[in-house]
This record gives structure tokens, C-alpha cells and sequence, in this order.
């Protein structure tokens, strides 16, 4: 639905888009005894009670529907050291785990060494909303290393965050 008058200019959407600075995250799963992965950067909290997340894969993704399949996933939030790790799981069909360092979560999906923070979730729903989806997690845990400081995205590169 379009509310302007003309063509949408999504060259300008991008560029205002572009201009809210978001963290990196990587979403994964077991599809059997297979890690899958994708990043992703349209990422939030959903609700407090009961809690819950929102992402937003493309429709495009290959890896979203093992995710999907397998029922439950771990949101992982980059540190910003991990701008090479986000870029490789950008890729679609390479081995994106080829070289990564990870251990099994709670809920079995993989968690990713060297990660700011984790949430392990439970698929509820998806709804078919334009070129993406926009899923709904149910958080099962969560964790957080004190440590680091996010990978942040912003105007299509991507930065540190100094407080």
C-alpha cells in the first residue's frame, strides 16, 4: 500500500532507512545434524510478557526455512570484532561455519564464540509481510558477556559504539 502521489523512490527509502543505526545479529538452528545460519539486522524485542522477539528474514534466505523447520533458534549479537563473521554469513549457500567456533546452546542451536549477548527462542509464527517475513520467537534463555561492545550497522557500513 502507497500513500504517496508518484512511484516510491526506494533509492530514498534506503537512504532515510539507512540512517538508524542497528546491532548485527546471526540467527541459527540445527537442520538435523547440520548448523545453520543467517545474519540479520532486523532484529527486536517483541513483548515483555510473555517475551518475545521479531526478525525479519527475506524471503529469499535459504537458511530461513531450516531454521523454520527445525523449530527452534539462537539469536546471536555480534561484539565488534565480528564484522568478518557477519559478512560471512551474509553469503548464501557457502559453508558458513567452516572455521567458526560454536557449542550447542540450551535449546541445541548453535551459539557462536565471542558473541555480546545470546537468546534462544522457540518459532511461533511467521507472517508474509512484503519481501520478508516477520517472525515471532518465544525467549526459552538468554546470556550476555560484560565484556565487549556491539557491532553496529549504519548508513550501510558498519561501526563500533563508544559510550
Amino acid at each position: 500500500m502507497t500513500t504517496q502521489a508518484g512511484p516510491f523512490d526506494v533509492g530514498r527509502f534506503k537512504e532515510v532507512m539507512g540512517h538508524f543505526a542497528t546491532g548485527v545479529t546471526v540467527v541459527t538452528a540445527m537442520d538435523g545434524d547440520q548448523p545453520v545460519g543467517f545474519t540479520c539486522q532486523a532484529f527486536t524485542s517483541l513483548s515483555l510478557d510473555p517475551p518475545m522477539v521479531a526478525l525479519a528474514p527475506g524471503k529469499t534466505s535459504t537458511s530461513w526455512p531450516r531454521i523454520a523447520a527445525a523449530g527452534q533458534f539462537c539469536v546471536n549479537i555480534l561484539s565488534e570484532g565480528q564484522e568478518a563473521l557477519s559478512r560471512d554469513f551474509a553469503v548464501s549457500g557457502a559453508d558458513k561455519f567452516a572455521g567458526v567456533g560454536w557449542h550447542p546452546a540450551g535449546n541445541g542451536a548453535p551459539l557462536l564464540h565471542g558473541v555480546l549477548a545470546w537468546i534462544e527462542c522457540r518459532f511461533v509464527r511467521a507472517h508474509d509481510e512484503g519481501d520478508h517475513e516477520l517472525v515471532v520467537g518465544l525467549v526459552d534463555d538468554m546470556g550476555v558477556d560484560r565484556r565487549g561492545r556491539p557491532l553496529i550497522f549504519y548508513r550501510g557500513g558498519f561501526g563500533r559504539f563508544e559510550p
